[in-house]
């Protein structure tokens, strides 16, 4: 399977589990040291955080909001053999209402697959 198949595949599953509102599952596609930057610039540092934020988000404010699963705006640039910036155009959706972000990852390869070890996501100004 291509670098980029892969990537699409740990997109694809990302897209899954916030839609499913699993906190275990979405973080579960980090690293344990993963860096996670928030639109508003709040850093969340490893999979144990990024979890327990999302499990707050998934059953608080963000409950029922959909994310767009990868269409084609998925732009891979290879850093090594078991490394990749990932540049994502996507969002949200909560109550109807789309919240478009650019987001961006470090792929990385591990002994359990592919990995985001890290992200930053930044809202598209209108």
């Amino acid at each position: 399977m291509s670098v980029n198949t892969e990537i699409t595949v740990l997109l694809t599953r990302l897209a899954e589990a916030w839609n499913a509102g699993d906190a275990t599952a979405y973080a579960a596609l980090f690293t344990e040291d993963a860096d996670y930057i928030v639109f508003n610039g709040t850093h969340i540092e490893g999979r144990a955080a990024i979890e327990s934020s999302h499990r707050m988000l998934f059953d608080g404010p963000l409950r029922g909001s959909t994310m767009s699963a990868p269409d084609g705006r998925i732009k891979v640039k290879p850093l090594a053999d078991t490394a990749a910036l990932v540049i994502w155009g996507g969002g949200t959706s909560l109550a109807g209402e789309l919240r478009e972000s650019t987001v961006s990852f470090t792929a990385v390869g591990t002994p359990e697959g592919w990995r985001f070890a890290s992200f930053q996501n930044t809202r598209v100004a209108r």
